[in-house]
């Protein structure tokens, strides 16, 4: 199948790259020349511009893919994509965005006869390797016009046509608040152990528990890489950025009022990982000094 890539960064590159090996005909463009040099040494087709990019692609439905960073790069691009395009023509956002802005953006195209896809796209730097999970919202017509690079990009059942547009990247959403909760249980039990009187190699643990335990999983085998490239972390700072996906569950979650702790917790030690010294602590320090006459640590 015939398909253009805006956007060649750690993901879009390898997905193109694995569409390639499949044998679809993959036109991209990025911004910087680089990543469009290690296209074409692939055997990609590169353009120099958005305008030449769907130039490109010809006659026929043409099909073009966003992976860029949410937010306003994305709404930007958009925009300038889908004044290139024609009736009937296929608009793919495979970035994190906001379920609500796929579904927006969805009205908005199909006034001009364009259509929206969202799909949520979870695989990372591994993706390349083991495959894409892809979780797509839009119309059915346009799923099985799609689904030939749909099937190439995943894994073996690693794609699901989750409904209409904003259920992709809704169901992104979630996979990502359960993602920040799993990580920070991980976290905490590794901590638990690290703090221990007992001397543990913690990388042998992660292994061991890969082994038939009932928390195995991909993450827990990444930590056993980590570990085997950095035993005890010594070389990171323990700063945790989070990119709106949590946020936007726990927002879910309030809104349609179901309890979400775990989830909503973990986000906030992940903001709470970002700052230097804690002015909560500073109040809580103050205070027990304040009735209780404990020391207090000088700043």
């Amino acid at each position: 199948m015939k398909i253009a890539f805006v956007g060649l960064g750690r993901m879009g590159a390898g997905m193109t790259h694995r569409l390639l090996d499949a044998g679809h005909e993959v036109h991209a463009w990025n911004r910087s020349e680089g990543p469009r040099a290690t296209l074409a040494s692939q055997g990609g087709r590169p353009a120099e511009s958005l305008e030449e990019l769907v130039a490109n692609l010809g006659e026929g439905r043409r099909a073009v893919w966003v992976m860029v960073p949410s937010g306003d790069v994305t709404e930007q691009t958009i925009d300038h994509v889908a004044g290139l395009l024609r009736e009937g023509d296929i608009l793919i956002d495979g970035g994190n965005s906001r379920f609500t802005d796929g579904k927006r953006r969805s009205a908005a195209l199909a006034e001009r006869g364009i259509v929206f896809v969202d799909a949520g796209t979870s695989g990372g730097v591994w993706g390349y390797q083991v495959g894409y999970c892809l979780m797509v919202g839009g119309p059915d017509e346009a799923i099985a016009h799609l689904a030939p690079v749909l099937k190439d990009l995943a894994p073996p059942d690693g794609w699901l046509h989750c409904g209409p547009a904003g259920a992709g990247h809704f169901v992104k959403m979630v996979h990502n608040g359960i993602e920040y909760g799993l990580m920070q249980a991980y976290a905490e039990g590794f901590e638990i152990m690290h703090a221990s009187e007992y001397e543990l190699d913690e990388g042998a643990i992660a292994k061991l528990w890969m082994q038939g335990s009932v928390v195995r999983s991909w993450l827990l085998e990444l930590l056993g890489l980590a570990f085997d490239a950095d035993p005890g972390l010594g070389s990171i700072r323990g700063y945790v950025e989070d990119s709106g996906e949590g946020r936007w569950t726990v927002e879910q979650a309030i809104d349609t009022a179901v309890p979400a702790p775990v989830i909503a917790l973990s986000l906030m030690l992940r903001q709470r990982s970002r700052q230097d010294d804690s002015y909560s602590a500073k109040v809580n320090a103050a205070l027990r000094q304040q009735f209780g006459g404990h020391a207090v640590k000088d700043a």
